[in-house]
């Protein structure tokens, strides 16, 4: 025995039957370096420094980014209705003054925050209540022409189209309207004709004719009314003749 203390004079130590970690320090594992203890399978930590990142997933997001997003949707839905339901009183307040047309009422609904989808699914219940119908607007804007404004079928075409009634509900609402052109031009012509004994025939012709004209009487229609209408009157025909 060395007096210095050391374990140099010791002999080693030599199991009788083997030491396990010393086995397995001295021959590694050969299964697959993929591949943990117990057979499960290896993960890879994720690459660090100037390695490439990892691959963002959906599943990652934990528990409070969940939340804030279920939260954040929740506030966009309750805004979206909130908006709906400004843009059906808006449509209710219009309709309360005068009818619309649907694409009169698209505009109005359009004027909120809305997407296309919900903007229609307005439009669909107004239109299930009846509170929209081109028909029945092209009807009210052909008689309002015809009884009170003694308009010709011309005049009253370019007023559905304004009014965004569609071509072929107009056309069939026109298409009732009885074909009485000179008769509703003659009666306008002999209410206006009162007013021209004043002056020459020729003039109060031209000013007549002109009148029809812009009520959307055709030419040939609003130049025999005209001249109906100053010969009830008691005109002469001839030019220079005043109405007294």
């Amino acid at each position: 025995m060395n007096g210095g203390g050391s374990d140099d004079g010791l002999a080693p130590v030599i199991p009788l039957f083997g030491d396990r970690t010393a086995t397995a320090a001295a021959a590694p594992d050969r299964r697959d370096e993929n591949t943990g203890p117990e057979g499960s399978r290896r993960v890879d930590p994720a690459p660090t420094g100037s390695e490439a990142s990892p691959v963002w997933h959906p599943s990652w997001i934990g528990g409070d980014d969940a939340a804030g997003a279920a939260d954040e949707k929740d506030a966009y839905d309750e805004g979206a209705v909130i908006e709906r339901d400004i843009a059906e009183k808006n449509l209710l307040k219009k309709l309360r003054v005068r009818s619309l047309s649907v694409r009169e009422a698209r505009a109005v609904v359009a004027e909120r925050d809305l997407d296309d989808e919900a903007v229609e699914t307005v439009l669909d219940g107004f239109l299930r209540r009846g509170y929209l119908d081109d028909a029945a607007l092209a009807e009210q804007l052909i008689h309002a022409g015809v009884d009170r404004k003694g308009q010709g079928r011309q005049v009253i075409a370019r007023t559905l189209a304004k009014r965004g009634i569609p071509r072929d509900v107009a056309d069939a609402a026109l298409a009732a309207l009885p074909d009485d052109d000179l008769d509703r031009a003659l009666e306008f012509a002999r209410a206006k004709a009162r007013s021209l004994r004043d002056v020459d025939r020729d003039t109060a012709l031209r000013r007549l004719t002109g009148q029809l004209a812009r009520r959307g009487y055709p030419g040939s229609v609003a130049m025999t009314a005209a001249r109906q209408a100053l010969d009830e009157q008691g005109g002469s025909g001839r030019s220079g003749v005043r109405f007294r």
